[in-house]
């Protein structure tokens, strides 16, 4: 089938900034501002890539690591829960030790580039006990979530000691804190006071006094030092918005939340269909229903799925490839704020008097989040795949920022359950733009395509000849400027440009079932052949370097702008060394230039335009020790030092069950709700207490369950036609660090 799109009638929309509440400057100079459609860096477009870590849901010894693995999977901006409760869990005892050392995680965060959004609550939510906000305040005269006097004055409390904890860290005094994100989804969304769950369900406030609250908490957080760049709201469900907040939006295409109240399947949703969310009078199909005029404000995100926690009515195994699908179909909506909740798994800790801090819906202290980096720091598909998407935005997001939305007729309006139609959208300033296509769709299997896309401008027409497989997804350029040297089009999507031995390269990834036809202006004179080859214009020449899906998605970039290929997580230090961290012993890199690597790991061959190395390091095999203690009870045995010479250790278990509970020395240490997957759990964090006693309780999925009261006494029992409870196989997988 042939689509056709016309940008001839194409007309850019008035652009203004957003004034002195969304703007700021540093001591060296550099200046942040908003306009009303995207950030800009020192005046020019910046594109924001931010990913959720809740850095007191992990032990403070990872931080760093996983930090360099956000850098280095193109996140440029960390947003984090100061969960109350963490912080003051007893009334008046503040605690910013360890693993709650605020301080040092934003220093952290500023050492490796990476700019921070703190999201300060009073209420968060994030699966947290009673949504962040500490069990004492449900005894006191007033009520949470208010202007009540009371209540401000214990919140002004603890935005105090939090302005002290980052005194000198906000992006005007040098630091890397741009944004502050005031209580979360007020108005809209609430969280069980988990004391009372079970028996009478009661919920948190979730509040009613609108702007009048939100202005109540920014004036506040000024006061108390809390002093942004801006101030950010979470916009969705008819959240509370103020025009001196940033509104920010998400989207969740697995939801948990739902089953609350049904059962069965869950339905496709309407978040793999392109909308148009700038331009003032479009309708669109999910609940992008603003406060405010689209065309008044950036399209800006805080929580993307990033991933999705299994709740105890609902459990899956998340999808990798829905999260870079969602990105692109955010950009290609009109998005130029990308963010994931979560980027980053984690583990909450457990309270000083042994309080489980997870809300009840989740297990008691994990939450993996089936995020792009798991909780022990497990590199995901979706952390591989969506480099391709922030290497797109870092390098070209200057371009894309300023570019609007275009949509086919129809387009928003396409049933999650059509399959058949072409989603895609185009993002243009009138000449050259971007084609964005995805062909996945959440809890549905979309069919390979083979189409044709026609997208005419005033001096031209492109006519793309699409072929894209399943849960695959694309941009692809028009008009597109290399250096002064014209690409008219390519079935092939930009990764980036650098200079590599004062050559300048462009890097294009080939989507899977995609040709990789070029059409260059016809002064372009090519020479060379593919994967590597050079197009050249009289004295202008830069070199084009293809690579297939796979090799994008261990695609690393060095500070020095050259390219390694590694399905291992590379690490780059601050002073430019290089990590490796892998599960295996043998590992083979590929980097361009090919002699990038010489001298630190050993020279295999060269293999095209890459130079092809090995490192190893000594294979370690740790055996466990697995014995029936009692039903559904097994101890495991490690052997002394288990964990000597390796950066870590993950423990896999496969079972069958309804929750699997997992103790070191009779403390919780992880807890599953089995969804058919591997449970992971990394040991690191126990190193000094292992071989120790570990207890691995399966609690078994009960068939039949009936408590019989039929008693004259005050007796009851559980009765049960059948109890699964099965292990299946443990095994340690080891995880080295190379350096290099």
């Amino acid at each position: 089938m042939r689509y056709n799109l016309s940008l001839k009638t194409y007309r850019p929309s008035p652009l203004f900034p957003l004034g002195k509440n969304f703007s700021g400057v540093n001591p060296a100079g550099g200046q942040l501002s908003f306009n009303n459609f995207f950030l800009e860096r020192n005046g020019k477009p910046f594109f924001p890539v931010s990913g959720e870590f809740h850095y007191s849901r992990m032990d403070d010894r990872r931080w760093e690591d996983e930090l360099i693995k956000m850098r280095m999977g193109g996140v440029n901006t960390v947003s984090t829960y100061l969960f109350w409760n963490h912080i003051e869990e007893e009334e008046g005892v503040f605690d910013f030790a360890g693993r709650r050392d605020l301080r040092r995680f934003v220093a952290l965060c500023q050492k490796h580039g990476l700019y921070v959004i703190l999201r300060v609550g009073p209420f968060d939510h994030g699966e947290v006990r009673n949504g962040g906000l500490p069990d004492w305040l449900y005894g006191k005269p007033f009520e949470v979530r208010t202007t009540h006097p009371e209540f401000l004055r214990y919140v002004r409390r603890l935005y105090t000691r939090i302005g002290e904890q980052v005194q000198g860290l906000f992006y005007q005094e040098g630091g890397p804190i741009i944004a502050v994100q005031l209580d979360n989804e007020y108005m809209h969304s609430s969280a069980p006071w988990e004391m009372t769950a079970g028996i009478s369900r009661e919920w948190v406030f979730p509040g009613d006094e609108g702007e009048k609250y939100i202005l109540a908490l920014r004036d506040m957080a000024l006061n108390c030092g809390l002093t942004p760049v801006f101030f950010t709201g979470t916009a969705w469900g008819g959240a509370a918005y103020s025009d001196k907040v940033l509104p920010l939006w998400g989207g969740y295409a697995y939801r948990p939340w739902i089953f609350y109240s049904r059962r069965g399947e869950h339905p496709a949703t309407e978040e793999y269909v392109y909308e148009d969310y700038h331009h003032n009078g479009k309708t669109c199909a999910d609940d992008f229903t603003p406060a405010y005029a689209p065309e008044d404000r950036p399209y800006a995100c805080c929580e993307m799925g990033g991933g999705m926690m299994c709740c105890y009515y609902y459990r899956f195994i998340y999808p990798y490839k829905s999260v870079d699908a969602l990105a692109n179909i955010k950009l290609g909506s009109g998005c130029n704020f990308l963010g994931y909740y979560m980027f980053q798994g984690g583990t909450n800790p457990i309270g000083k008097h042994g309080t489980y801090m997870n809300e009840s819906q989740v297990p008691k202290i994990s939450y993996d989040y089936q995020a792009a980096l798991g909780e022990f720091g497990q590199i995901r598909e979706s952390y591989s795949r969506l480099k391709a998407i922030h290497f797109f935005t870092r390098f070209f997001g200057d371009r894309v920022a300023p570019m609007e939305t275009v949509l086919p007729d129809g387009a928003s309006q396409i049933d999650p359950n059509d399959l058949d139609t072409l989603r895609f959208a185009v993002r243009t300033n009138g000449e050259s733009g971007f084609l964005f296509l995805n062909n996945f769709q959440d809890h549905r299997v979309m069919p390979d395509k083979k189409e044709q896309v026609a997208i005419e401008t005033v001096k031209e027409t492109y006519s793309f000849d699409i072929s894209i497989v399943s849960d695959e997804n694309a941009i692809l350029p028009f008009h597109f400027d290399m250096d002064g040297i014209l690409l008219h089009q390519a079935n092939a999507q930009p990764l980036l440009r650098a200079i590599i031995k004062g050559r300048v390269t462009f890097v294009f990834l080939i989507p899977d079932g995609m040709d990789d036809a070029f059409r260059f202006e016809d002064a372009v004179e090519i020479i060379g052949s593919k994967p590597l080859f050079t197009a050249k214009k009289g004295d202008q020449e830069v070199d084009v370097l293809l690579l297939t899906r796979e090799e994008a998605n261990q695609l690393f970039i060095l500070r020095d702008g050259s390219l390694v290929l590694t399905g291992a997580a590379l690490l780059e230090d601050a002073d430019g060394a290089l990590r490796l961290e892998t599960t295996q012993a043998e590992n083979i890199l590929r980097c361009y230039p090919a002699d990038r690597l010489e001298g630190k790991a050993k020279r295999l061959a060269d293999e095209g335009p890459f130079g092809v190395y090995k490192v190893n390091t000594e294979e370690k095999q740790i055996p466990v020790l697995c014995e029936a203690a009692a039903p559904c009870r097994w101890t495991l045995t490690l052997p002394e030092n288990a964990l000597e010479g390796l950066k870590d250790a993950r423990l896999q278990i496969d079972y069958q069950g309804d929750i699997g509970t997992l103790f070191l020395d009779d403390v919780l240490i992880s807890d599953n709700f089995c969804n058919g997957g591997t449970w992971e759990v990394g040991l690191m964090e126990h190193k000094d207490r292992l071989p120790g006693r570990m207890v691995l309780k399966i609690a078994p999925i009960r068939e039949g369950a009936n408590v019989n009261v039929e008693s004259s006494m005050a007796a009851r029992n559980e009765e049960v036609k059948a109890m699964i409870a099965k292990l299946h196989q443990v095994k340690v997988q080891p995880v080295y660090e190379i350096h290099l």
